[in-house]
């Protein structure tokens, strides 16, 4: 087991304090927040996910519900906001580092106040014993919050806690406030927590300069008082796959290269260090190196934009240096009492901090390796070059010999012509997958002339591979997410893939817009997709059957005889058993003593939800959510059938329980069949790591077991259905345990 500190407690603590909207992990109902400059209003963007059409919804100062009931599901519930209220160790640690702070009246600020919780925990402090002294000019509480819905949350949260009198809310970005017109005087004290998994992400950097310079006293208190990031050498076979794409189509024989040599830049994943569960890779992993220190941020001083720092890291295993795993230490007072730290499991922790449990609202970090990685020996010493810049923190790596200067770095995202996740990219690079999809195409086109193909999603793979089989056919991408990048991207590769760049063509259309005369007056023999839509990687497993609306749209434009890949969806589920997932999402009653019972229908709470309320379905990797267990066969629940127009569909299946354990709720997704012989299915499954899965909790978990184990108070099966909504993309679930 690797250790944290190996001789000394080196105290660290990041904080990231956003000035937009924190933790929201970018759903289809939620994706991003407009102001118009003064506060009285925001504007929500909302997606239909099967037409991919979107609207701006307008949230005034002066709605008390109806912003909620715009959507389709609660606002809030595709956030962290829920999961990081129900962490009891983060709330703890900074309800005893306040305590220990402020412990007399003074002016304090809390930037980015969210439900108001740390303003409440500090309104208390600066009272005796159980009452709470009224804010003065002495001691008062601002809470900054710029996210209109989030304040509209924490007035109900402070209006029920009976503290209206004792913290004054301000809805603005914290650059926006200036005193003597939002504050009298500058704050002695900053009371925040807002941060991201890398730590610098959600504009730490930036936030604490206009604080400190505008804000705050010289040598203000702070709670936190430092975060320090840590990081370590690992080899793992998956996390390479999750971004060299060259090296693993090298392994394949389709004789399609999405990255052909000396093209590396014209693909690329998302450049920043991406965050993920590392724990359950543990057994996957090789630890090269002991933890080492990166960072250091003190928050009672001014940080600035720009640090580097070169380390020496000896390597303590032989191995392949795949990537840098990170992680931060929080120290949330000035003697260095309390702390918190997002670390893996497998670092031994000093037992000043308590123990890690799990939570979503933040993981670790992963920088990759340039490349199929660097060969590392026991003993060898590895230069690592560390730079952080406002918003991130950034590598270069080196066995060899120390770098004196900065390496120029990679193109800019928006210098790319197609940026992915790294789970886009791994898929990209599975020999099983594409396999798959060439065995589709080839049973399409045996003994068949195709003269027109439509790719009606952003698959990049497909336009290649369908060109790349049939030398007749001419092919049509929609591209209706990645438009012009997809026509550069396409451009750049079709010749190194022995294709004349004329037998491809992108239009960069949504299905609904397609006339015959884009398809050159022809009808398509073949409609084809993954099915992938670009910058939708939050949604929820049927949220794709888009592909079936578009198919509908395309009808007209289809021949008579045209085949659809993939053939049908089968919508699959199976019971679990997920302790953590399934408590990081319960409902909140009181937070260190602070009732918060409002929010729940905000936040998409779903354990302990009354009977009379329906918890929403959550997009997440199963094989992230911690502890888990499938206590069911997978079963079918409907099919989906898209040589067919798009209708109502319903199912019906029973649950048969295999195992003993404990209900949590039922994971749900999408098994592609992509041919008509039904024999080729691409699964989507929890035992694949690639897509996310459905994630349907229970109000009240459920004792379960198989129907020979006749222990009581067990349910030996239970009944699920579930109807899909094609006007909406909406899947309704009702259980029903026997």
């Amino acid at each position: 087991m690797a250790s944290l500190f190996p001789k000394t407690l080196l105290a660290s603590r990041s904080l990231s304090l956003l000035p937009h909207l924190a933790r929201v992990h970018h759903s289809l109902s939620a994706l991003r927040t407009m102001s118009t400059g003064s506060t009285q209003r925001v504007f929500q963007l909302k997606v239909d996910p099967l037409t991919g059409n979107s609207e701006w919804v307008v949230i005034e100062e002066d709605e008390e519900e109806s912003f909620a009931q715009k959507f389709q599901q609660p606002l809030l519930a595709t956030t962290s906001y829920l999961d990081m209220l129900n962490d009891s160790r983060r709330n703890r640690a900074f309800r005893e580092a306040i305590e220990k702070t402020i412990t007399k009246p003074c002016h304090v600020l809390d930037i980015g106040a969210g439900t108001g919780l740390l303003s409440m925990m500090t309104a208390r402090a600066m009272g005796s014993g159980d009452s709470i002294a009224p804010c003065g000019s002495k001691g008062m509480i601002t809470a900054c919050e710029s996210y209109l819905p989030m304040v509209k949350l924490m007035k109900k949260v402070i209006r029920l806690n009976k503290m209206e009198g004792n913290i004054k809310i301000i809805n603005k970005r914290s650059d926006e406030l200036k005193v003597g017109v939002d504050i009298p005087s500058r704050a002695d004290v900053l009371v925040s927590e807002i941060l991201d998994s890398e730590l610098l992400g959600e504009g730490l950097i930036p936030t604490l300069q206009h604080a400190h310079d505008m804000l705050l006293v010289e040598n203000p208190l702070t709670v936190p008082y430092r975060a320090t990031t840590y990081g370590q050498l690992v080899e793992s076979r998956f996390l390479s796959q999750l971004h060299d794409l060259r090296n693993n189509e090298a392994s394949v024989s389709d004789g399609i290269h999405l990255i052909p040599p000396g093209l590396d830049s014209v693909l690329s994943i998302k450049y920043q260090q991406y965050a993920m569960h590392c724990n359950p890779l543990r057994e996957e992993i090789k630890l090269l190196s002991e933890p080492f220190k990166v960072f250091e941020f003190e928050f009672s001083k001014r940080p600035e934009s720009h640090g580097e720092t070169e380390l020496w890291i000896k390597a303590n295993n032989d191995g392949r240096l795949h990537a840098v795993i990170s992680w931060w230490v929080l120290q949330l007072d000035q003697e260095g009492t309390i702390y918190y730290s997002t670390a893996p499991r497998w670092i031994d922790l000093p037992t000043i901090i308590s123990s890690v449990d799990w939570c979503d609202h933040w993981k670790q970090c992963v920088w990759f390796v340039p490349g199929d990685g660097i060969s590392t020996f026991k003993g060898d010493t590895i230069c690592l070059h560390a730079i952080h810049t406002d918003t991130k923190i950034l590598y270069n790596l080196t066995n060899q010999i120390p770098r004196t200067e900065v390496s120029q770095h990679r193109l800019s995202d928006a210098d790319l012509p197609i940026v992915l996740s790294p789970e886009r990219i791994a898929i990209y690079g599975d020999g099983e997958w594409r396999l798959s999809m060439l065995k589709s195409v080839e049973s399409v086109l045996q003994g068949k002339d195709c003269s027109l193909c439509l790719v009606a999603d952003d698959s990049i793979f497909l336009p290649l591979l369908v060109a790349h089989l049939s030398k007749t056919s001419h092919v049509i991408s929609l591209f209706p997410g990645l438009g012009s990048k997809g026509l550069q991207y396409l451009l750049a590769v079709s010749q190194e893939n022995g294709l004349s760049r004329h037998r491809i063509e992108v239009l960069g259309k949504r299905a609904k817009h397609l006339t015959m005369r884009d398809t050159h007056k022809k009808k398509a023999d073949l409609l084809i997709a993954e099915p992938f839509y670009y910058g939708h990687d939050s949604m929820l497993p049927w949220e794709n059957l888009r592909f079936w609306k578009d198919r509908t749209t395309l009808d007209s434009i289809l021949s008579e005889d045209a085949v659809i890949i993939p053939s049908k969806g089968l919508l699959k589920a199976c019971a679990m058993s997920l302790p953590d997932f399934w408590k990081s999402r319960c409902c909140l009653s009181k937070i260190e003593g602070f009732e918060h019972s409002v929010v729940n229908t905000t936040l998409g709470a779903c354990g302990y939800l009354p009977e009379s309320e329906e918890a929403p379905c959550l997009p997440f990797f199963v094989w992230q959510s911690g502890g888990y267990e499938e206590l069911s066969e997978t079963f079918a629940v409907m099919e989906f059938d898209f040589s067919k127009q798009i209708d109502l569909c319903q199912g019906k299946s029973q649950v048969k329980f295999t195992k003993m354990g404990l209900c949590h709720g039922f994971v749900l997704w999408i098994d592609w069949v992509m041919d008509l012989q039904n024999t080729i299915v691409v699964s989507t499954g929890p035992d694949k790591r690639y897509w996310k899965q459905g994630i349907k909790l229970l109000a009240t978990p459920r004792a379960v077991g198989p129907q020979d184990s006749r222990n009581v108070g067990e349910c030996c099966s239970a009944v699920l259905e579930a109807s899909f909504d094609p006007s909406n993309g909406g899947l309704k679930i009702v259980l029903d345990f026997l």
